[in-house]
């Protein structure tokens, strides 16, 4: 890691280094960091900011890239009353209190019906798990350049949407910033509190350009196995339930 950071940053220093097409060696780093194959468990601290009010609450959450959610709500006292599941097909919520299934497609305005905000599954999930979102489009360039101990990838679409990913030595990310076809943010994204040897966050933070609209999630009891089998994140029907379609 420190022979490839002294690689780059040489080859970054004083001007800014532009390739086209193949994602530069430091993007790799993180990408290989969280497999496809490495399940994260953990309890979390969640304080979601939006314009309606603050809503802090206790998670059970289990992340799977590349879009694959578990969410359980945890009460103060009792059994979940929300439970939520996502793949990259499908989305489902079921609430006991109210007897209610919902179901449809993991887009981020169904997303956004329960969690009262919208964004996209993958992206989601790709930025709790320590990485960062992919960027949709073709003809991708990356621009490499170092700000003072990190080092920045700028990443643009022929679209003209773009991000902005910050990452330290030990390859890390610091920070992310997505912008839109007009350039202008979309939202930020904070990765703080790393365990020592730990590539994951254990607070990561994400604000929308509203400067009103954001997430907070601090782990806590944070693990990573080893999974192949994705039928936790399948909820079944409960029997009863009353069924609504999303879409």
């Amino acid at each position: 890691m420190i022979l490839l950071w002294s690689a780059l940053t040489c080859g970054c220093a004083g001007n800014a280094v532009v390739e086209a097409g193949k994602p530069p060696d430091s993007l790799e780093i993180i990408s290989r960091m969280i497999q496809k194959t490495d399940r994260i468990v953990a309890t979390a601290q969640v304080d979601l900011m939006t314009v309606q009010g603050h809503y802090p609450v206790n998670a059970a959450m289990i992340l799977q890239k590349p879009s694959y959610l578990r969410m359980e709500i945890l009460p103060v006292i009792g059994t979940p009353d929300f439970f939520l599941t996502a793949t990259p097909e499908d989305l489902r919520v079921y609430i006991p209190s109210q007897g209610e299934f919902y179901s449809g497609k993991p887009s981020a305005e169904n997303l956004g019906r329960f969690l009262s905000w919208a964004m996209n599954i993958e992206d989601m999930v790709m930025i709790f798990s320590g990485a960062y979102p992919p960027l949709a489009g073709e003809n991708i360039s990356y621009e490499s350049d170092v700000e003072g101990h990190l080092l920045r990838v700028d990443m643009k679409t022929s679209s003209g949407y773009s991000q902005m990913i910050w990452m330290a030595q030990n390859g890390r990310i610091v920070k992310l910033v997505r912008n839109g076809s007009d350039g202008r943010e979309i939202y930020s994204v904070q990765y703080e509190d790393y365990e020592p040897g730990s590539p994951l966050a254990g607070r990561i933070t994400i604000k929308m350009a509203d400067n009103v609209t954001s997430i907070s999630v601090r782990f806590t009891d944070m693990k990573k196995e080893q999974a192949t089998d994705l039928s936790i994140f399948e909820l079944p029907i409960p029997v009863g339930s009353k069924i609504i379609k999303l879409d």
